[in-house]
């Protein structure tokens, strides 16, 4: 991989004679007492500004302000007019526009495509604070404002829109975002390098439209220059019956390459149309070709073929191998360059290590910002992530590189954040990051690495050149906890579990010092067929860390909870599998108040699979195997209510599609059936469960525990969840209820009969 040019080594621009700002300015008032007469460089952001290093507009302003520019933050602007962006006067160089730490439609919208009732990035938690495609929008707005200055999209909603994406919410593939919000150019991925580059190339002078060589960025131009030789993607991954030919991921300048030409290889069928080849150079290089994918046009009207391009966009992700893309929009072409070289360990402690106030900014007065209070004493310790499941927009954005900071400048974030945080107990909420613990986890040979194009490296199994050594994470947890006036370390990202068990002496520092009574895991589902199109392990590899669990947890001489989250209605699920789901979960006690349904983000995997029915983890072709999908509303509906397997409403839909299904056998009120015949009253239902929630002096956990795991609360006796006594006492007194209302019932002429049924299953 070739070497970068580090953060910390550009020049400084004049203005760093200013020194760093206690807060960004957010208005001109706050300029005047800083002294500024303008900002070189104004972000607007679809959240509240929070002056924290898990807030992007916090990193890229500390980050620009580093290296000399002013920096000025607009902050959910009225998006109506241009009157908001227009209130911190000109930037000299550029508008970084960016829609949040979040999509805005996935934002605003839940899976169902109903609208949320609230905004985690808002002060008071206000839904309604920023626009649907809010990148789009602000960016129309910047130009509306100084038509002139340079507009540089960034964000997570950039990055994953960069392309040509199904969109959810209308059902349709729209076009690169670049396209529609009139941007100069686009950066996706982690944007560090790249918004240094060109902030530093603005300030000399550059034209934006000139700048087509930073990596991780798109843009658009109309021709490919010259140099370049071009390979057309269906070479390389052929979606239809056309002739054979080598792979061109193969380095082309391989022996194997000549096999085009001299006719080896697989046999032809003689009725295929032959397409021959010609090379304009024998020695085609890496850093000189670019892919053609088929354009916006084709894959909006050929999902076949937007499943195709999906998969070598994936492909093309290793930064260490990738190759430019191009994908023509009408009569231009939208370029992107390869992605980012990663942060080495010391430009990530530089990055978190900016003079961050590390809370919101002083206009927003006592109001609470709820993402913010989620976060207030977290740590981030490192960047990225290996797994490459294909629902999670994690990788897509982040890489699958690892980056980290040293165990130095962690600990000395936790020192800020105990002398500096206002609130702050002793207690740190979580050590962690996109995972909880691939700190320090890489490739054994940096050359594997470089040379790599697997979209995972733990599915179907381990990477055999993967070092899982968990011991640096081990120091670190040891170091953190040794702190003065730190009590208790947390560790609350997700854990990857068929990680851990390969160190048992992780899982028992984890157990033993780092659990606050539960402990979040997503094994997702239980059956092999969606859990392939999730690339996700195995259930096995859950009950071998549930052991773990259970047996250093014992030794720790705590009661502690797995919490285990499942998706429903994913790409490849069928009915049977949520059957058998829901008796798994049955079996293991677990009951989910909340549900996960699958969610089609932009650019992911598994949306590929939801929008065209075909698999992108494989070779993509016409009349390659489909894809289970989960689409209408009935059956997604149906998918909840598996999971939710004890809710009586949505006992009609289960035993309807339970008959359909053919097995009946599993309705009835037998210990091993999944749902009783009988239909309770709802009101006596919910009594019945009230009178089994949570104890006293636990109400918290105990929600917790109900919402998450679906492990019932303890009983108000302190006795075990749902033990035969408590659910023989609450079926009784169901039952005495109901017959008394019958009673008065008959009383009244209406000769009703007392049921005999229980209102709650025993």
């Amino acid at each position: 991989m070739q070497a970068a040019k580090p953060l910390f080594d550009y020049p400084k621009y004049w203005a760093e004679c200013f020194g760093p700002a206690p807060f960004l300015p957010m208005s001109r008032e706050e300029m005047d007492l800083l002294g500024w007469d303008s900002c070189d460089i104004i972000i607007v952001t679809g959240d509240a500004y929070v002056d924290h290093p898990s807030f992007g507009m916090a990193i890229i302003g500390r980050l620009l302000e580093a290296q000399g520019f002013r920096v000025g933050i607009i902050a959910q602007p009225d998006w109506r007019s241009k009157d908001d962006f227009m209130k911190l006067g000109e930037p000299n160089l550029f508008f970084g526009v960016a829609a949040g730490n979040m999509d805005s439609m996935i934002n605003r919208y839940t899976a169902d495509k109903k609208i949320r009732s609230d905004d985690a990035y808002t002060p008071g938690g206000l839904a309604g604070k920023r626009p649907d495609r809010a990148s789009l929008v602000y960016s129309q707005r910047c130009k509306e404002a100084f038509s002139h200055v340079p507009v540089v999209l960034g964000g997570i909603e950039a990055s994953l829109r960069r392309i040509a994406h199904y969109d959810y919410w209308q059902d349709k593939v729209r076009r690169s975002i670049l396209m529609d919000a009139t941007a100069d150019i686009l950066l996706y991925g982690n944007a560090e390098r790249a918004v240094v580059e060109i902030a530093q190339r603005l300030s000399r002078g550059e034209q934006v439209d000139a700048i087509t060589d930073v990596r991780g960025t798109a843009f658009i131009r109309r021709d490919t220059p010259a140099g370049w030789f071009e390979v057309d993607s269906t070479r390389i991954d052929r979606p239809g019956r056309v002739d054979k030919i080598i792979n061109p991921y193969v380095n082309t300048q391989d022996t194997e390459a000549c096999a085009i030409e001299q006719g080896k290889g697989e046999v032809e069928d003689p009725n295929e149309a032959k397409v021959v080849q010609i090379l304009e150079s024998p020695r085609m290089t890496r850093d000189k070709t670019v892919i053609r994918l088929p354009s916006f046009e084709k894959v909006r009207n050929d999902p076949v073929l937007y499943a195709h391009a999906n998969r070598v966009l994936h492909l093309e992700t290793n930064p260490g191998n990738a190759r430019a893309l191009v994908q023509k929009h009408g009569e231009v072409d939208v370029w992107f360059n390869p992605p980012p070289i990663p942060m080495t360990t010391e430009e990530m402690d530089y990055v978190f290590g900016m003079p961050y106030a590390r809370v919101p900014h002083p206009a927003y007065g006592k109001e609470k910002i709820p993402a913010y209070e989620m976060i207030r004493f977290s740590v981030n310790i490192m960047r990225g992530c290996f797994g490459g499941c294909t629902f999670c927009s994690i990788t897509e954005h982040e890489g699958r590189i690892i980056q980290n900071r040293s165990h130095e400048s962690i600990i000395r974030e936790i020192e800020e954040m105990r002398d500096k945080v206002p609130g702050f107990t002793g207690v740190v909420s979580d050590l962690g990051g996109p995972t909880a613990n691939m700190y320090r986890i890489a490739c054994k040979d940096p050359e594997i690495e470089k040379h790599c194009r697997k979209p995972s490296c733990v599915f179907p199994g381990i990477c055999e050149n993967l070092n899982t050594d968990h011991s640096s994470l081990i120091e670190l947890y040891r170091k953190a906890r040794a702190l003065p006036g730190v009590k208790k370390i947390l560790i609350a990202s997700g854990l990857r579990y068929d990680l851990a068990v390969e160190s048992p002496e992780y899982v028992k520092e984890l157990v033993t010092h780092h659990v606050g009574g539960y402990l979040k895991i997503a094994p997702e589902h239980t059956e092999r067929g969606p859990l392939d199109k999730m690339m996700k392990p195995g259930i096995g590899s859950y009950d071998r860390f549930k052991q773990m669990f259970e047996k250093f947890s014992k030794e720790a001489g705590k009661e502690q909870y797995l919490i285990p989250y499942f998706i429903a209605a994913h790409p490849g699920t069928t009915d049977e599998d949520m059957m058998n789901l829901a008796l798994w979960l049955k079996r293991n006690g677990f009951r989910a108040d909340q549900v996960q349904a699958f969610y089609p983000s932009p650019m992911a995997t598994a949306t590929a699979m939801y929008h065209s029915g075909k698999n992108p983890l494989r070779k993509v072709t016409y009349k390659s195997d489909g894809v289970e999908i989960v689409k209408s509303e009935q059956q997604r509906r149906l998918h909840k209510a598996f999971l939710r397997y004890h809710d009586p409403k949505g006992w009609p839909l289960l035993r309807e599609a339970l008959e359909r299904m053919g097995r009946s056998d599993l309705i009835g009120n037998g210990k091993h059936q999944l749902i009783p015949t009988y239909q309770p009253q709802t009101d006596e239902y919910q009594s019945a469960r009230r009178k089994n929630s949570t104890p006293a002096g636990s109400k918290k956990v105990g929600k917790i525990l109900t919402q998450h795991t679906g492990l019932p609360p303890r009983a108000s006796d302190g006795s075990k969840p749902w033990d035969k006594r408590e659910q023989a006492k609450a079926a009784a007194e169901a039952r005495n209820q109901q017959a008394a209302r019958e009673r008065a019932g008959a009383g009244k002429g209406k000769g009703k009969k007392p049921s005999k049924k229980p209102a709650v299953p025993r």
